[in-house]
């Protein structure tokens, strides 16, 4: 059984001539094998609807995941919305409510998507545990009937773009096109920008996953992040395609003081808005 938490309706976007007349905030309790809290906002009506499951990144402090927002970017999933989609943004286990991790007195928050020691950091596994997370959702919206079947876009950024990349490489039968925001892992390694966990390792696997990845993919990257920078985010793109998957690359301009949280603000949307829409155009 579904759990509505809390609900609105907001107004459609003046801007838009082509958006929804409305679209409808809520935040969901999803009955998952991990029961998982979900941001959802999505068009008024009783669909179905084209689903976009947007992934969050991680922290590997436990007290940020404590205090983690139960949605990082509003702006962009209300664009989803407003081009038709039901948008479910998961809060991601062993975050807010359940992160609780105090190890000295054995308590321990359910955060399963570490990658381990940086001497041998285990990139492939922290992916796919946030794309099962991904598939329980989709087996459980079609369950429901509140989606089109064979109409899924996965939208990730950073860890949860990584998830992403990971979700493709197992070529999900319902999901048509993957996006990327900032895509990867291990990065900014004791705080320092630009010092990746084991950039090697991290190209790596992104030709594992794109040896078995066929699903249309859009990967969007920005020239200040100091995250995944753009050297390290081009031997990716090179890697995964060469290895057979099918990515766009993009790489955009420097934004604000870190571009790699491009995503989460509300002035980036005119910057990524086009290149989005005429991805998910040529995917329809």
């Amino acid at each position: 059984m579904l759990f509505v938490l809390l609900s609105q309706i907001v107004p459609a976007h003046p801007d838009d001539q082509n958006a929804p007349a409305r679209i409808q905030e809520e935040v969901w309790a999803l009955p998952l094998v991990l029961p998982t809290i979900a941001y959802v906002v999505r068009p008024v009506g009783n669909g179905p609807f084209p689903l976009a499951i947007m992934n969050h990144g991680v922290s590997l402090d436990p007290v940020q995941r404590s205090f983690f927002p139960l949605v990082e970017f509003r702006d962009a999933a209300m664009w989803f919305a407003r081009r038709g989609y039901l948008v479910v943004v998961p809060v991601g286990t062993g975050y807010g409510a359940s992160a609780i991790d105090i190890p000295e007195r054995g308590l321990y928050g359910p955060f399963f998507s570490k990658i381990g020691n940086c001497t041998n950091p285990n990139f492939h596994d922290a992916g796919m545990a946030v794309a099962q997370l991904d598939l329980w959702i989709i087996d459980y919206m079609a369950a429901e009937k509140k989606i089109v079947p064979k109409d899924v876009v996965v939208i990730g950024q950073s860890a949860g773009g990584w998830a992403s990349i990971a979700l493709s490489s197992v070529n999900p039968a319902q999901v048509r096109a993957v996006i990327t925001f900032a895509a990867g892992r291990g990065g900014r390694v004791g705080g320092k920008p630009n010092n990746n966990c084991a950039p090697d390792r991290l190209v790596e696997a992104t030709a594992e996953f794109g040896r078995t990845s066929r699903v249309p993919m859009l990967w969007i990257y920005i020239e200040n992040d100091t995250f995944f920078g753009p050297a390290l985010s081009k031997r990716m793109h090179e890697a995964f395609t060469a290895a057979g998957g099918n990515a766009e690359y993009h790489l955009l301009p420097p934004f604000g003081d870190d571009g790699h949280f491009l995503v989460g603000s509300a002035d980036s949307v005119p910057i990524w808005a086009p290149l989005v829409g005429a991805f998910l155009d040529r995917h329809k």
